[in-house]
């Protein structure tokens, strides 16, 4: 039986409206407009190509290059991986004699409600007065604030990343502190205190022992974090201790790995840092494809990667996109630069298939170009 047209409803209707235009003629008004466009659809299952536009085309890929490293993190280490603060001090009677030392491990989610706990667990230990002060060992990482590709990035992006860093190095307000340092001894400092831990500040030294290893969350944690939040602090801290204190040696163990585990060469995985906030990161949607397919069927990570993205129209992410029908149906990781909008993961169609798509725009594009088209072919 034939439905007449005007029965079928709105969203239908501009579903086949979209679907008639396909992938090319979209792409081809964008590239009109002056939009550079890597773009393509492949079936999960079999790895085939659905639907492509210059998908081996490499464009500054933004945040969307942390589906490339997060990955890369959670194979090589497992989801339960932590990072440890330790505590040293000359502990005698309740009593530390000289200075409270604080070594950073990397630890990207050391916040003040964390500290506390620490703090809690110092009290445990017996901890009542400290002689001396807080004093923090920094000498995890090298002396590189950031990396390559950073320099025309907004400067409100760019946090310090230090192996002791206490909520990412912001203050109350989100806002970039000039002094990060000070910013972890005062907050340390005055959380002992409230904890019942006093504070002397006199001069004088102990023969420092390690009373305390403060692990971090699992990595499955840290990585979801990162990918529903796009947090660029922590994905960088993860990756300066992935290169054991070093970045340039932390991005080329992220290429080494796609190098040895999916023969992508670190001339396809171009990457200069973790988070994307680079102009110097190059990666198709190919490539992109190509890693979200093989997490997915990863048995061993696949899980925690795949729940790591955001869940359009999951909580507490409200739906931004205008086809409601999309709600649950598509998880993603985005990205956004001043020229940049970039789109990847897996939707799933009306008829239950999944599919892994990727979208890099390089030119005047927004959102809306992104979802007209994972609305056509998630309908």
């Amino acid at each position: 039986m034939t439905v007449p047209w005007r029965a079928l409803p709105l969203c239908v209707l501009s579903a086949l409206a979209l679907s008639a235009q396909g992938l090319q003629g979209w792409a081809s008004r964008l590239e009109r407009r002056g939009v550079q466009v890597s773009a393509g659809l492949w079936d999960a299952a079999t790895g085939k190509v659905l639907e492509r536009h210059h998908e081996d085309l490499a464009l500054v890929p933004a945040s969307t290059t942390k589906a490339i490293s997060t990955y890369a993190l959670l194979k090589t280490l497992k989801p339960d991986f932590t990072l440890e603060t330790e505590v040293w001090g000359d502990l005698k009677d309740g009593v530390v004699q000289g200075d409270l030392i604080f070594k950073g491990g990397g630890d990207p989610l050391l916040t003040s409600e964390r500290v506390w706990l620490l703090a809690q667990a110092l009290r445990k230990l017996g901890v009542q007065r400290v002689t001396g002060s807080i004093r923090l060992d920094q000498s995890a990482f090298d002396d590189q604030r950031e990396p390559q590709g950073w320099e025309n990035t907004s400067l409100n992006t760019l946090p310090p990343v230090l192996p002791l860093s206490v909520n990412f190095n912001r203050d109350g307000e989100g806002h970039l502190v000039a002094d990060p340092e000070r910013l972890s001894r005062e907050t340390l400092h005055r959380i002992l205190e409230e904890s019942g831990i006093t504070f002397e500040g006199k001069p004088g030294s102990g023969t420092p022992r390690n009373l305390l290893v403060w692990s971090s969350p699992p990595l499955r944690a840290l990585i979801l974090d990162i990918n529903k939040w796009s947090n660029n602090f922590m994905i960088e801290m993860l990756v300066r201790n992935f290169g054991a204190g070093s970045w340039p040696r932390g991005v080329r163990r992220i290429q080494e790995f796609y190098r040895t585990t999916f023969g992508l060469g670190p001339e396809v995985i171009r990457i200069t840092d973790g988070s994307g906030l680079s102009k110097e990161n190059r990666l198709s949607a190919r490539t992109l494809a190509i890693v979200l397919r093989g997490a997915y069927h990863d048995f061993e990570v696949g899980p925690e990667y795949v729940s790591s993205l955001k869940i359009i129209g999951g909580e507490p992410w409200k739906l931004k996109v205008k086809d409601a029908n999309l709600t649950r149906r598509v998880r993603v990781k985005t990205g956004h630069l001043d020229g940049v909008t970039s789109l990847c993961g897996y939707l799933q169609t009306l008829d239950g298939q999944v599919r892994v798509f990727a979208i890099l725009l390089n030119g005047p594009a927004g959102d809306d170009d992104v979802w007209e088209q994972v609305s056509r072919w998630a309908n």
